[in-house]
C-alpha cells in the first residue's frame, strides 16, 4: 500500500538540522515568552478561547442571515447574554425565595446550635467533665456583631483591598470581552494566517487545522457543561432525599440552591468541589453536628464518583486524552497562573492534542541514517 491515500497532499519533510537545532530553539523561544508575557497571556489565551467558542454561532449566523461579520458578533454576544440573563431570571426567584426562607430561620438555627452546646455540656458535667462550651459558643454565636466592630480598621483596610482586586477583575474582564470580540471579527483573516503557517491539508472541513481546534474546545466546554450538570443535579437530589427521610432535614429546602452552587463550583479544578460542599456543612454544623457528618460523608461519595465515574467517562469521550496528561496540565497550570491557569489548561491541551495529531499526520521527520562505523 502507498504511503499516502490518493488525494491526500504530500507529507512535509523536516530536514535534520531543523530538528537538531531550530525546533529546540523555538521551544525555548516559546517557554521564555509564555513566562514573561505572564498576565498578558492569560487574557490572550481565554479570550481566544471565547472567541473559539462562539465562532461557530457567528458562522452559522453569517450563513443563515447574510448580515456582515461584524453584525453577526454583535447579535451572537447579544443572544448570549441574554440567554444568561434568562437563565438567571429562571433560577432568582426559586433560590432567592430559598435565601430569604434561610435568613428568616437564621435566628433559630443559632438558638438550635446554643441548645446543641448546651445539652452536649451538660452530658460532660454530667460524666465529671466540666467543661464551659456552652458559654464559648453562646458569646461566639451572640457577640459577632461586636468582634467585626472591633476590627472595623481592619476590614477597611480589607475591604479597600478587596475592591482593588476587583477593580482589576473587572478590567481583564473588560480587555477579555474586547479581544474576543476582535479575533471573533477578524476570524476569517486568522483562519487563513494559522492555514499558511500549518502543513497543507487535504481540503475538506475533517483535515482543517483551525477548524479541528475549534472543535477540540468545543468538545471540551460540552463535556464539562455536562458534567457539571450532572454533578449539581446528583448534589440536589442527594440533598432533598436526605431531607425526606430525616437526615439533614434543611435539604429539602435548600436544594435547589445547593445543587446550582454545587454545579457552578464544578468548574473550577481542584478546589471547586470543596467550595460548593462548604454552604451546605455550614449549615449542618449549626442544626445538628451529626447531620454534618453524614454530609461529610455524602460529599466524599460524591468526590469518589465524580473522580471514578463521572469525569472518566465523560472527559475520555471529549478529550480523547490520557488522564495523566489530564493531571499533569491542570497541576501545570495551577503552577503557572493559579486558578484561571488550570481553568484554561484542559482546552488548551486539546487543542495540543489536535495540533499533534494534525503535524503527525502531515510532517515526515527526515530519518537520522548511520554511517557505516556507527556514528551518526
Amino acid at each position: 500500500m502507498s504511503e499516502h491515500a490518493a488525494g491526500d497532499p504530500p507529507r512535509v519533510v523536516v530536514p535534520r538540522w531543523v530538528q537538531l537545532v531550530l525546533l529546540p530553539l523555538t521551544l525555548l523561544a516559546l517557554w521564555a515568552l509564555a513566562r514573561a508575557a505572564g498576565k498578558v497571556l492569560s487574557i490572550f489565551v481565554v479570550a481566544a478561547l471565547i472567541a473559539l467558542i462562539l465562532n461557530p454561532l457567528v458562522a452559522f449566523l453569517q450563513r443563515r442571515t447574510r448580515l456582515p461579520r461584524g453584525l453577526a458578533v454583535l447579535t451572537v454576544y447579544l443572544a448570549f447574554f441574554l440567554a444568561l440573563t434568562g437563565v438567571g431570571f429562571l433560577l432568582a426567584n426559586p433560590i432567592a425565595n430559598q435565601v430569604r426562607t434561610f435568613t428568616r430561620n437564621l435566628p433559630h438555627i443559632v438558638n438550635e446550635a446554643n441548645s446543641q452546646i448546651s445539652s452536649f455540656q451538660a452530658s460532660l458535667n454530667k460524666d465529671g467533665i466540666h467543661a464551659k462550651f456552652f458559654s464559648q459558643g453562646k458569646t461566639a454565636l451572640q457577640t459577632l456583631q461586636d468582634q467585626v466592630s472591633r476590627s472595623a480598621g481592619k476590614l477597611a483596610t480589607f475591604g479597600g483591598a478587596l475592591l482593588s482586586e476587583v477593580a482589576k477583575a473587572l478590567v481583564d474582564l473588560v480587555l477579555v470581552f474586547v479581544l474576543s470580540v476582535y479575533m471573533l471579527i477578524y476570524g476569517q483573516s486568522i483562519g487563513k494566517l494559522v492555514r499558511q503557517a500549518m502543513p497543507p491539508g487535504d481540503g475538506t472541513p475533517a483535515d482543517d487545522f483551525p477548524g479541528l481546534a475549534q472543535q477540540a474546545v468545543s468538545r471540551y466546554v460540552s463535556g464539562q457543561l455536562l458534567f457539571s450538570v450532572i454533578m449539581g443535579a446528583s448534589t440536589g437530589v442527594a440533598l432533598y432525599l436526605f431531607g425526606v427521610l430525616g437526615i439533614f432535614p434543611d435539604g429539602r429546602k435548600y436544594a435547589l440552591a445547593f445543587a446550582v452552587f454545587y454545579g457552578v463550583m464544578e468548574l473550577i479544578p481542584y478546589i471547586g468541589p470543596i467550595l460548593g460542599a462548604i454552604p451546605p456543612l455550614l449549615l449542618a454544623l449549626f442544626t445538628d453536628p451529626i447531620s454534618a457528618l453524614w454530609l461529610a460523608l455524602l460529599f466524599v461519595g460524591l468526590q469518589q464518583l465524580e473522580g471514578h465515574v463521572v469525569a472518566p467517562q465523560i472527559f475520555s469521550h471529549t478529550l480523547r486524552i490520557n488522564p495523566l496528561l489530564v493531571i499533569f496540565a491542570l497541576l501545570l497550570g495551577l503552577q503557572l497562573y493559579g486558578i484561571i491557569g488550570a481553568l484554561v489548561a484542559l482546552p488548551i491541551l486539546s487543542v495540543l492534542r489536535e495540533t499533534a495529531v494534525y503535524l503527525h499526520r502531515h510532517l515526515k521527520l527526515e530519518p537520522w541514517e548511520r554511517s557505516p562505523g556507527g556514528l551518526l
